[in-house]
């Protein structure tokens, strides 16, 4: 089936196997203020997940493994020798790790 929602287009049930057997994720932050008097802060970041899934083939539940979470350094380079075309070139950068569970079928569960 297909299921539109305000956060882009999911489709379910097409493949017995995921087609693409993962899923790349861009997460932005907000600035975070630091404690202290010197009004240090984080600036806002955007963070880069590749998370691996696949179809367990006796439940056919999807199960999701963790993820690397990184951030991207860009390094901007000419592409040719007079310098009028660039590249951008990128290396991630692992600053933490991201794992992700399904939701609980039903809310009432979650108070057991």
């Amino acid at each position: 089936g297909i299921c539109l929602r305000k956060d882009g287009l999911w489709v379910w049930g097409l493949f017995a196997e995921p087609l693409y057997p993962f899923m790349l994720i861009q997460l932005e932050t907000e600035e975070y203020a630091l404690p202290g008097s010197e009004n240090d802060a984080i600036t806002p970041l955007t963070l880069y997940a590749q998370i691996n899934h696949k179809r367990d083939k006796d439940t056919g539940e999807v199960e999701l493994e963790a993820a690397s979470l990184n951030l991207r350094e860009v390094e901007s380079i000419n592409a040719d020798p007079f310098g009028v075309a660039k590249v951008d070139i990128f290396e991630e950068v692992k600053v933490g790790q991201l794992s992700l569970r399904p939701l609980l079928e039903s809310p009432s569960t979650a108070l057991l």
